[in-house]
């Protein structure tokens, strides 16, 4: 299942009602115009001023048709403003707008007023991969140097959103620099447990994980029968669980540009999906993130 078969696995389902905090960006309206055009969503709630947010619009001579506004005078406002509409229900998507990550963050996980489900969030990259199936990448973008038991609550929500999309019983290859286990390599340790923790059902959902296993051998099966590696994921991962944010974002960035793959991006671990692109991510991406987000949804 590619982003192509997964776009269309929402045709004849329910449109969802997505709210874009501080909606001051041309790329991510112009994403929204086509997620409303596709029949993904039926609305979209902006925060902003609005008039700011029309000549935004204009500035692409794209059509509002289908968005509303709700007032907001700053980006942390906005957030705000956007959290408690999902909160309250207006909406079932959270989509980050022209404003920092750690504005959206901060609103998300307040303690009275956010939307924090699980005890951390993280960020989970899909990658359409040159077999045309899609595969996760966890975390690239949030926890930057997480420890073991940060490492299983991403990982937790990460197989959780596997299920969500489809991707039933996941193949979970937790990376490494090598495919041993070093005691003086902490990261190899980890991998170790986290392979345990799978093979005794410590996880919300079924999955198959195995580690340490370098990205080669988790990549192609080829790889690792040369190194005699024998492993249930080897060549067939689902999700590709990093170390820590530095490897995780070297990894995204080679296969976006150097690779060419198409990908998406959500946080995980929130009531509801949050959408969070890059301003350099393209159209296609942000699309492709909307589409996610309302596939989960229907899991739930």
């Amino acid at each position: 299942m590619g982003f192509a078969q997964l776009r269309k696995r929402l045709q004849g389902r329910e449109p969802k009602t997505l709210v874009l905090a501080w909606g001051l960006d041309a790329g991510v309206l112009e994403a929204c115009r086509q997620a409303l055009d596709h029949g993904f969503i039926k609305e979209v709630v902006v925060t902003g001023p609005p008039e700011q947010v029309q000549k935004t619009a204009e500035q692409v001579h794209m059509d509002l048709a289908g968005f509303s506004f709700h007032p907001a005078a700053t980006p942390v406002e906005g957030a705000a403003e956007a959290v408690r509409l999902i909160r309250e229900g207006r909406g079932q998507v959270l989509m980050k707008g022209h404003l920092n990550t750690s504005a959206i963050l901060r609103a998300v996980v307040n303690k009275e007023t956010g939307i924090r489900k699980e005890s951390l969030l993280s960020h989970i990259t899909i990658v359409e991969l040159p077999s045309e199936r899609l595969a996760l990448l966890t975390d690239a973008a949030m926890n930057i140097k997480p420890d073991l038991p940060q490492k299983a609550q991403i990982l937790d929500n990460a197989i959780k959103f596997a299920w969500s999309i489809g991707l039933a019983n996941p193949k979970v290859a937790v990376l490494a620099s090598v495919e041993t286990v070093n005691p003086q390599m902490q990261d190899t340790l980890d991998a170790a447990a986290l392979t345990l923790m799978g093979a005794r059902n410590q996880f919300s959902k079924p999955a198959i994980v195995d580690g340490p296993l370098a990205f080669d051998n988790a990549y192609s099966k080829e790889a690792a029968q040369h190194k005699g590696i024998n492993s249930p994921v080897a060549g067939q991962a689902d999700i590709f669980l990093v170390p820590d944010l530095t490897a995780g974002n070297l990894l995204y960035k080679s296969l976006v540009y150097v690779g060419g793959l198409s990908v998406a991006g959500v946080i995980a671990g929130a009531a509801c999906p949050i959408v969070l692109t890059s301003r350099a991510d393209s159209s296609a991406a942000k699309l492709n993130s909307i589409a996610v987000a309302c596939l989960a949804l229907d899991a739930d």
